[in-house]
């Protein structure tokens, strides 16, 4: 039971960098090419924990059939949900500009958001509670790139938001929300998947890593691309070898 309340607090800490970085999207005014700078190193930084924390665990655990299958699955099961809420109004919800629609312009396009950020963020926060599984501790690396990664989406998702007439108690509401759903899922992953054999964690690891790596293609990367096309190979390679780095202390 124990090892159940770390995970969620490990996935907490996770997830409240999405406070965090909704606080100062929504709060501060930040320039847009500094919200797409911001989000290609969080690109790299996310890149880096889906090749060595996530898919290089799954092959080691069980090769590269269970990986490749685990990782394909994530991406379409990814991209089936994705292309259901983009059509109700949240295909922009990582922008930092005006084109998330208001309430106004697209009704329902709220509930949508909501549900997309849930759908980026769940993935990350059950890797977090199996992590804890393979070893008896939390992996620090993947918790540090989903912290990093976190504080540019929600600063440039909230920035979007504000742009689109949410208010205040929507936007906090929202990422604070998430924020415990983030350590719920992580409990979830430890409790439900504890004495799973080797194969099946290495399959939902990489189909986490598959469904990351999705958003940050369709997501992360067309915000950072939108707004920092000159910057935005050097920034992510900085936010990848950052990782890479953590990963070898």
């Amino acid at each position: 039971m124990a090892g159940v309340f770390e995970a969620g607090g490990w996935g907490l800490l996770a997830g409240s960098a999405l406070v965090l970085g909704a606080a100062i999207g929504f709060l501060g005014r930040i320039p847009t090419r500094v919200v797409a700078a911001i989000m290609a190193f969080g690109s790299g930084v996310l890149l880096s924990a889906v090749s060595f924390e996530l898919i290089a665990e799954a092959h080691e655990q069980a090769g590269v059939l269970p990986t490749a299958i685990g990782a394909i699955t994530g991406a379409l099961v990814y991209t089936g949900a994705n292309l259901a809420l983009a059509a109700r109004g949240a295909r922009h919800r990582k922008r930092s500009g005006d084109q998330q629609p208001s309430e106004t312009e697209q009704s329902g396009s709220g509930t949508a958001i909501a549900l997309g950020a849930l759908l980026d963020g769940i993935p990350e926060s059950i890797v977090i509670g199996v992590s804890l599984l393979a070893g008896g501790s939390v992996s620090a690396v993947t918790v540090a790139a989903v912290f990093i990664s976190n504080v540019p989406e929600g600063l440039s998702s909230a920035s979007g938001m504000r742009a689109a007439g949410r208010s205040r108690a929507y936007v906090f509401g929202l990422w604070g929300g998430i924020a415990l759903i983030s350590a719920v899922s992580a409990m979830a992953g430890y409790g439900l998947l504890g004495g799973a054999p080797a194969g099946l964690l290495a399959a939902i690891t990489a189909l986490a890593g598959g469904a990351i790596l999705t958003m940050i293609a369709d997501t992360m990367i067309p915000e950072a691309f939108d707004n920092a096309q000159l910057w935005i190979g050097p920034i992510t390679v900085a936010g990848f070898l950052t990782a890479f780095a953590l990963s070898h202390l």
